[in-house]
């Protein structure tokens, strides 16, 4: 069934691309549909690890998403260097390319519920496939990197395409989108963009659901008590509430729990002075509404937004949240228990003393900041989890690590 998604994910990229006009307009069949996908997914993958097609001819899509670390960051870097020189500072934390491939689209307006009957519940902001959810293909989302003056710093799709050529990948475009097409630079960039889209289609790659979690789902294997204990703390409402945005269970339709539900969420993370364009005090980074997104910049109720994203591999990870602010698992966790009950150990404070809260956001937007357990608590009260709760619930997280292998 996963083979026949990715396969079926291939040929809908396909209908888009530009191929040879003596096939366009050809039903394509199954067979080889199936080829063209194995085609295209060869050679995404070839390209994903490719550095030539950088302007530093050093970076490659691999060298910020390392597969050994669940396709993050290999680095505790708060941001990646790039650009043509590779000195280049990015403005927000690289997230995970795992487990993307049923992320919705982006609507403002999210209708889901427990009773897939039910369409009452209003999730509001929810889907795409970046931080701030402004694309919703693969193919648009590595557009990104390659043309991003601190990411692999093209100048324009012409030069993508040229590089795709002289890094020899000329007769794997040809094969599948014809033969003139390494003479037309907008075919090639095309392609190569698709190739990368079907790539990250690859089940056994990027959605493999191989984790201990997903064994113990499976009847393969048992939680230790630790970990036992974590996922209670996880999902009870009074203690952790992480299943409120991170879903632990299945699916109604009984597939493997994605431990998130895509909403975009203000969380008051706090500024982090690691990342150079945060040396200005006029910038800020507000997700939703800006300023890499273009469309919401005058909704100030989307102001702070960013995309939860699936903690599935979470324990890979060096840099947690958008702005790579916390750099273990356990100040991350330990984050949602005491902003508000100890925020003085996770803000500054302002010339007259007070706690500057939620210090990343200007005054306005602070009001997005998400309250809903255990956000619910005042300064001085206990927070919702003990340090040895915390350490449960990373122990839990632990088990969300593809590549488990049940004891026989």
């Amino acid at each position: 069934m996963q083979i026949e998604r990715w396969l079926f994910a291939a040929a809908v990229v396909l209908t888009a691309l530009t191929v040879d006009p003596g096939r366009a307009g050809a039903e394509m069949s199954r067979s080889e549909a199936r080829r063209q996908a194995t085609l295209l997914g060869a050679l995404g993958k070839a390209l994903f690890f490719d550095p030539s097609l950088s302007g530093s001819g050093s970076l490659a899509c691999s060298s910020c998403h390392d597969p050994a670390r669940g396709f993050g960051p290999a680095n505790d870097r708060a941001v990646q260097l790039g650009g043509g020189d590779m000195h280049q500072l990015g403005t927000r934390a690289v997230p995970s390319l795992k487990y993307l491939q049923v992320v919705p689209s982006f609507t403002e307006h999210f209708h889901d519920s427990e009773d897939e009957a039910d369409e009452s519940i209003d999730n509001g902001p929810t889907g795409g496939l970046t931080w701030d959810g402004r694309v919703d293909r693969g193919a648009d989302q590595a557009r990104i990197p390659l043309l991003s003056d601190f990411e692999m710093g093209n100048r324009d799709e012409a030069e993508v395409a040229r590089r795709v050529i002289a890094a020899g990948h000329g007769k794997a475009i040809a094969a599948i989108a014809g033969s003139r097409a390494i003479a037309n630079p907008a075919t090639v960039y095309k392609t190569a963009l698709k190739a990368l889209e079907v790539f990250q289609q690859d089940h056994e790659t990027f959605y493999p659901y191989s984790s201990k979690y997903d064994a113990v789902l499976a009847g393969k294997a048992e939680l230790t008590a630790e970990e036992a204990r974590g996922l209670e703390l996880f999902n009870a409402e009074n203690k952790g509430n992480c299943a409120s945005c991170h879903i632990s269970r299945r699916g109604n339709d009984g597939t493997p729990p994605q431990f998130t539900d895509y909403g975009l969420i203000a969380l008051g993370v706090p500024r982090n002075p690691d990342i150079p364009a945060n040396r200005n005090p006029a910038y800020f980074d507000l997700g939703l509404c800006g300023p890499l997104r273009t469309d919401f910049l005058k909704r100030e109720d989307y102001c702070g937004l960013f995309r939860t994203p699936t903690l599935r591999n979470v324990a890979l990870r060096q840099t947690f949240f958008h702005n790579g602010a916390m750099h273990s698992l356990r100040d991350a966790v330990r984050f949602y228990v005491e902003r508000e009950t100890r925020p003085e150990r996770w803000y500054p404070r302002k010339a007259d003393g007070s706690i500057d809260k939620y210090d990343d956001l200007p005054d306005g937007p602070k009001a997005n900041v998400n309250m809903e357990p255990p956000f619910d608590l005042k300064a001085g009260d206990t927070p919702a989890l003990t340090a040895a709760e915390i350490d449960d619930v990373v122990a839990f997280l632990g088990t969300l690590t593809d590549g488990y292998q049940p004891a026989k």
